[in-house]
């Protein structure tokens, strides 16, 4: 019998050519960092999960305020892509020419809500908010955090902002600000809505969704930096981020695209 015709030499075969595929694969495979704003955290995290079993590259995501890794990024940062939470530090990055030129893109819309832990507290209108007494309300710092510009925005529309800024506490980003409320430090805070929007029945707690109209649309854009152009996994996460698998997972979590 022809050895062509083995079963066995044909199997071999076939597994030394899987195996041979599957090292070319792993030769081109890459890694990014990655700064994203602390608002995107868990839908980052479900993308990268996704972005990373499908296509064997790995990216290493650090989350912070947008103002502190815009800050870490002009220092040197060794990011690849940067995933704000405003469109103005990635244009002014583009401008500056730490980004791939045409690489910046609209990601998602971001939405505010006021939320607190205690189911009930916050009612549908945000009415809560006027009825005094001394309890904190938490905001992102408005310098770094544009959750927190859109906050004071909002108090600002609603002739507020002068009668509560003394019990206004400020967390360094939207994180450190879900935290404060989530624990009680703060009974309400100013959030972002993906942060609540998918939490389970006995943890949701009350919100009040704040109209868009109260505060300048929040469009977080992300671009290719300069240290990733050259980058496979940096420009293949950049591209999985425009997917349709990425909306999905992007809508889920109540943004806007």
């Amino acid at each position: 019998m022809s050895s062509t015709r083995n079963p066995l030499f044909c199997a071999t075969r076939y597994v030394v050519a899987a195996i041979a595929l599957g090292g070319a694969t792993l030769l081109h495979a890459a890694e990014v960092k990655v700064a994203v704003a602390a608002n995107f955290t868990a839908a980052m995290k479900e993308i990268v999960t996704q972005f990373e079993a499908s296509s064997g590259h790995t990216a290493l995501v650090s989350y912070g305020s947008t103002g502190k890794l815009y800050a870490q990024i002009e220092n040197g940062a060794p990011y690849g892509l940067f995933l704000s939470a405003d469109a103005s530090r990635p244009q002014m990055l583009e401008e500056a020419g730490r980004a791939v030129p045409g690489s910046r893109f609209t990601y998602a819309k971001g939405k505010l809500t006021l939320w607190s832990a205690t189911p009930g507290l916050v009612d549908a209108e945000g009415a809560v908010l006027k009825a005094g007494g001394d309890g904190k309300i938490a905001i992102a710092n408005p310098k770094g955090a544009p959750y927190g510009a859109a906050a004071v925005q909002v108090l600002e529309k609603l002739g507020l902002w002068e009668a509560v800024q003394a019990r206004v506490v400020q967390g360094d980003s939207i994180s450190q600000t879900y935290q404060f409320v989530s624990t009680g430090n703060a009974p309400i805070g100013f959030v972002a809505l993906a942060q609540v929007a998918l939490l389970p029945a006995d943890q949701a707690g009350s919100r009040w969704d704040v109209p868009q109209s109260l505060y300048d649309p929040i469009e977080q854009q992300a671009v290719l930096l300069d240290k990733g152009a050259d980058n496979e996994a940096a420009k293949a996460l950049h591209a999985y981020l425009q997917s349709d698998a990425a909306h999905a997972i992007i809508e889920r979590y109540g943004y806007g695209l």
